[in-house]
């Protein structure tokens, strides 16, 4: 371990909650590697990383779940080109193992707002995917930067796709199928009444019904009339 990876592991040590630790991984089975962070911080802290150099610690094997949210949100911050940027998340996303590295890390990569057609060419192939992760990398990233006019279509489309039999895979799909139906209900309600996977149906109404966005009078029509 070099001198930039001690010194990331020492904050890290550092700033741990023993509450929040067990909250963490309250909400993450199996994963057994958590040092309970609170995300803020460590976003917080990635930005001073990221004036720092920094590449040595993006090949760095950690022990710790936050090791890698932190190199996931480097990723995130680094300036580059939006292909070399690219190269990066395509040697990160195996290291995504829970989903809560998956999610923190589509959460960064900001780039893809202004590069959709790379970065959507880049995505789909995931959606087919034999690993859980990949698929719900994928997912996030469609939710968090396709859910707009020009993509809304080609989401939903792939999103019929989806069939990994994987929980998180599924619970990506029901997401962003909610995203979906909240920005835009009437281009969504077909493909959720005539999604195959009965349960991402399911998950993905729950899911909507959550929203605050959506009226107690619309929830309940479409809990009577798509379950």
């Amino acid at each position: 371990m070099g001198k930039f990876e001690k010194q990331v592991l020492t904050w890290l040590l550092n700033e741990r909650e023993e509450d929040y630790q067990k909250f963490s991984s309250s909400l993450l089975p199996n994963v057994n590697n958590v040092l309970g962070i609170r995300i803020p911080k460590l976003r917080q802290y990635a930005k001073t990383l990221v004036k720092q150099d920094y590449e040595s610690f993006l090949d760095h094997a950690g022990k710790y779940m936050e090791e890698s949210m932190l190199q996931g949100m480097l990723i995130g911050l680094i300036k580059e080109n939006p292909e070399q940027k690219l190269e990066r998340i395509k040697n990160f996303i195996p290291k995504i193992d829970n989903w809560a590295v998956c999610d923190t890390f589509c959460c960064g990569l900001k780039f893809a707002k202004n590069n959709q057609q790379l970065v959507w060419d880049f995505i789909v192939p995931f959606v087919s995917s034999n690993e859980e992760y990949e698929v719900r990398f994928a997912l996030v990233m469609m939710l968090n930067y396709f859910v707009d006019e020009e993509y809304i279509e080609k989401v939903l489309k792939l999103i019929q796709t989806v069939n990994h039999e994987g929980y998180y895979a599924k619970m990506g799909a029901a997401w962003a199928l909610s995203i979906c139906y909240i920005k835009f209900p009437d281009k969504t309600y077909p493909y959720i009444k005539n999604m195959q996977n009965e349960e991402i149906k399911i998950k993905s109404v729950r899911k909507i019904c959550e929203s605050l966005r959506i009226s107690k009078e619309e929830k309940a029509r479409i809990k009577k009339e798509l379950l």
